[in-house]
């Protein structure tokens, strides 16, 4: 099976006068998997079509947001519907609140909250309320997690950073760097360390709980309670970046599967229903420091949008009466079980992990557990796979240290296809 890529190529071509790199986001570029980039028209289901005609079977879905699948009926007709009224006001609605409580309800660290635009924006708030709630400033984040573009956190990320090789970026200023500590992810012994060492001026721990952009790797329990309790022990912000896991792994969030209440979180992908989103929110005593009441500003023209809000309400609502999280699971946990096989059967190196509707896989004997076992797997079976299982119309991430995503319309008739698309790829292994 090949697939005809030339509009697709054609348009790239054209791109890459018109943006950088020709895209808009990095890890769209695919340059780590060394081809160009797949340009899409349409979507419906677990199904992507692209500007050449060719459907793709997709665990990808916009990077999380679409658990329910694709052009959800229920979605669209929330967006027609508020779109009649209006697609922006600048001023407060009555849906921000609908939203607001949706998620308080399901999340209940987040005693107050406030809706922004992106999950890069609710990081990079939680990082300023943070220091300004404990007016103090350096904090400390894991390798391998990626919270946003934020300058005190781009700092040895993961996700396109790590496909590029560049563990910073040139523009943050060495002064501001210095302010944020990176270590080894899931290793408590290390951040304890590095706690004792920086002493008073801890504002923060922020970490991904169950991170997806070094690939897919679970926060272990014992590491996760240790930044509670070196939290609690010097008065800093514990913040959970659950803009992936949130409303992801379950209703309430990793926060919910591991029994630990952060200080504050960040949310995004799934809230806005597809649209640009995000959100964060915490204890009351920290949010009340948020501008108009307190002195820490924050803003933004766009928040609360709501053509945002009225998605992230219809695709919440969907998602606390179906509750799928452990279909979800089970569904993919069964797809990469049943490819394990097959490449034992060959004997590849496959190691996978699912928790609700996220997973990864890596082409490694063991699953990694931190950012520097992840740069260990298999950079070529990767691409091969990748690039292989495209051209069967499979779209994986074009990136080994991004997570995978299933959604409620990935129906048993899809994974058998998957499975069968898979095993032609392992063919020409």
């Amino acid at each position: 099976m090949s697939l005809k890529r030339t509009n697709s190529d054609l348009l790239f071509n054209k791109a890459k006068t018109l943006m950088p790199g020709g895209v808009n986001s990095p890890v769209r570029a695919f340059k780590n998997v060394g081809t160009n980039p797949i340009f899409f028209k349409s979507a419906k289901g677990p199904i992507l079509t692209d500007e050449d005609d060719n459907d793709y079977i997709d665990f990808i879905g916009s990077w999380g947001p679409m658990i329910l699948g694709h052009s959800n009926p229920v979605i669209i007709d929330a967006v027609k519907k508020q779109l009649e009224l209006g697609s922006s006001y600048g001023a407060p609605t009555g849906i921000e609140n609908k939203l607001a409580e949706l998620i308080k309800n399901q999340v209940p660290s987040m005693q107050k909250l406030r809706m922004v635009n992106s999950g890069t924006e609710a990081t990079m708030s939680c990082i300023r309320l943070a220091r300004g709630y404990s007016g103090k400033n350096k904090i400390i984040k894991f390798t391998g997690c990626y919270h946003g573009h934020v300058d005190s956190l781009l700092v040895k990320a993961g996700s396109g950073v790590s496909t590029f090789g560049l563990p910073d970026s040139p523009g943050i200023p060495d002064e501001l760097a210095k302010l944020t500590y990176s270590c080894p992810y899931n290793d408590e012994e290390f951040v304890t360390k590095i706690v004792k060492e920086i002493g008073d001026d801890l504002a923060a721990i922020i970490v991904e709980p169950i991170a997806g952009n070094m690939g897919f790797v679970p926060g272990e329990s014992h590491f996760l309670k240790t930044l509670r309790d070196l939290c609690d022990q010097t008065d800093a912000v514990l913040i959970f970046d659950e803009v992936m896991s949130g409303f992801r792994v379950s209703l309430g969030g990793a926060q919910e599967l591991y029994n630990i209440k952060p200080d504050l979180t960040a949310l995004g992908k799934v809230i806005g229903g597809g649209l640009p989103v995000g959100a964060f929110g915490g204890k009351e005593l920290i949010m009340d420091k948020l501008a108009p009441i307190g002195p820490i500003y924050q803003a933004g023209t766009l928040s609360g949008n709501p053509l945002a809000m009225s998605a992230g309400i219809a695709l919440m609502t969907s998602l606390i009466a179906m509750n799928p999280f452990q279909k979800l699971e089970d569904s993919s946990k069964y797809m990469l079980s049943t490819i394990k096989g097959m490449c034992d059967a060959k004997g590849i190196p496959f190691s996978y992990a699912s928790i609700g509707g996220m997973f990864g896989f890596f082409f490694s004997e063991e699953l990694p557990k931190n950012f520097d076992e992840v740069v260990k797997t298999n950079d070529a079976l990767f691409i091969k796979f990748f690039n292989t299982a495209l051209k069967n119309g499979i779209y994986f991430a074009p990136s080994k240290y991004e997570a995978g995503f299933i959604s409620t319309t990935h129906d048993a008739k899809i994974l058998e296809k998957t499975i069968e698309r898979v095993n032609l790829t392992l063919k020409e292994f």
